[in-house]
């Protein structure tokens, strides 16, 4: 039996409108579509949220983005300290990355990156585990299992392993080396399947239906984009604290930006920002709803091809979600041929006045090193996509002057070294050729420096 929250209205479907009680049979998709199609939305009683947001709420600092529990879908009770003793809320803090400001951008006012690859297994996709793994605790599931590229096994492995949940993760056999080292780390039952996310997202469904496992999976789980919604809860709670000098304690206050940028793959993670903003919009405590961009690579276009070429994925849904299309992208987090939530993400372009962009490998790889240089953060290739977004967005004046940005790094670049290390070959290739250096005398060691670098500098 789910435990319900007062809070909620229920589950509504994307495509046909029906509703659904939270806590009923219908607990993933609409059953009135072909299977997975039919994704739904978290509904909330925004006068009950509103009533629970007045006061002090739990301290951002210590709790990270259960400081939001007001706006998630959980029960009131018990603490949130009962909670993680009890093993429900995972202990390890999630959330609450810092919101950094860019010195002196070009093309808008301010510039500000979001640096999810500050959370504990170094990607965003942290949230959504986060609060999956409070769901199924809250039903008493013995196995929560999910179809990652990566990020999200690493993230549900981290958290299951704070939270004492055991876990099955279905991968592509073809994953970076250090993203399957993190999940054997953490003690996962890993599965290597072969082919694309998409092959190990259909093993991973029907597993989950034979053996009775909680399913995590993007999209068809409704609370994933739930717990993902939380960046933009702390984008507008700390971009309102650098304005005005204060910070993200006690009462809740926000400010939205003028646009944010997000590379988008199967479109969870862009909806679930969409919808955080929509329900700060809806609360009365943000008064504009920034623009989207949303990032792919031309590698894996299908979410920006259809909003292109004005698919109405409503009505149509059939032709994105059953043709997969074939994916070639150095952005592996990014990498879907078959999106799982493509009309939540085209919806967040459509009704925020944004639009898709569409950007080359060479162009990610040449964002990697660029972002890292003018902002200090380490953005793996699906993250330094949505930087990519920005600078073409600037070339092709999308952006107005006075406008405030902020750009989603999504994922740490440690995740892939061997793309770093593509990203900035001809300056390996520089230092591998300086002479290594011994310290037996100082006169040589600086004969050396001068040859290599002094007359540069």
């Amino acid at each position: 039996m789910a435990t319900t929250t007062k809070a909620l209205f229920g589950l509504r479907c994307t495509l046909c409108g029906e509703r659904y009680a939270e806590g009923g049979d219908v607990y993933y998709a609409c059953p009135k579509h072909p299977e997975g199609t039919g994704i739904l939305d978290v509904e909330y009683d925004y006068a009950q949220v509103k009533a629970r947001l007045v006061g002090k709420q739990p301290s951002a600092d210590r709790y990270g983005m259960w400081r939001y529990r007001a706006l998630l879908p959980v029960p009131a009770e018990p603490t949130l300290d009962a909670l993680i003793d009890a093993h429900t809320v995972p202990a390890l803090k999630v959330g609450n990355t810092p919101l950094l400001r860019v010195v002196n951008p070009s093309g808008c006012r301010e510039l500000w990156i979001k640096d999810d690859g500050r959370n504990p297994t170094a990607s965003l996709k942290d949230r959504a585990s986060a609060l999956v793994i409070a769901k199924a605790k809250l039903e008493k599931r013995a196995i929560v299992s999910t179809a990652s590229t990566g990020n999200a096994a690493a993230a549900l492995a981290g958290l299951c392993a704070s939270a004492k949940q055991r876990c099955v993760i279905f991968v592509p056999h073809t994953i970076p080396d250090a993203k399957r080292t993190q999940l054997v780390m953490y003690g996962a039952d890993v599965v290597l399947v072969k082919g694309t996310y998409d092959n190990a997202f259909d093993v991973c469904m029907h597993a989950c239906k034979k053996f009775g496992w909680y399913c995590r999976n993007t999209g068809y789980n409704p609370y994933t984009a739930e717990g993902k919604k939380t960046v933009s809860y702390e984008i507008c709670e700390q971009l309102h604290a650098c304005h005005h000098d204060s910070n993200c304690e006690g009462e809740l206050h926000f400010e939205s930006p003028d646009a944010v940028f997000v590379s988008v793959g199967d479109g969870n993670i862009v909806s679930g920002v969409h919808k955080g903003f929509k329900d700060l919009l809806a609360l009365g405590l943000i008064e504009k709803m920034p623009k989207i961009f949303g990032v792919q690579s031309t590698g894996s276009p299908a979410i920006a091809n259809a909003w292109r070429d004005k698919v109405d994925l409503r009505t149509k849904p059939d032709d994105m979600l059953l043709q997969p299309i074939e994916c070639d992208t150095i952005a592996d987090s990014i990498a879907a041929g078959l999106p799982r939530d493509p009309i939540r993400a085209a919806r967040a372009a459509r009704e925020t006045n944004g639009q898709y962009i569409l950007v080359e490998d060479a162009d990610i790889l040449a964002a990697m090193p660029a972002m890292a240089r003018s902002t200090g953060v380490f953005a793996e290739p699906a993250s330094a996509t949505a930087y990519a977004g920005f600078l073409k967005a600037q070339q092709q004046k999308l952006l107005g002057s006075d406008e405030v940005v902020v750009v989603l790094s999504t994922g740490n670049g440690l995740k892939d070294i061997v793309s770093a290390n593509r990203a900035v070959a001809k300056e390996m290739a520089s230092v591998l050729s300086v002479p290594i250096l011994s310290p037996e005398t100082a006169d040589e060691t600086c004969h050396t420096l001068e040859k290599a670098f002094i007359a540069k500098l």
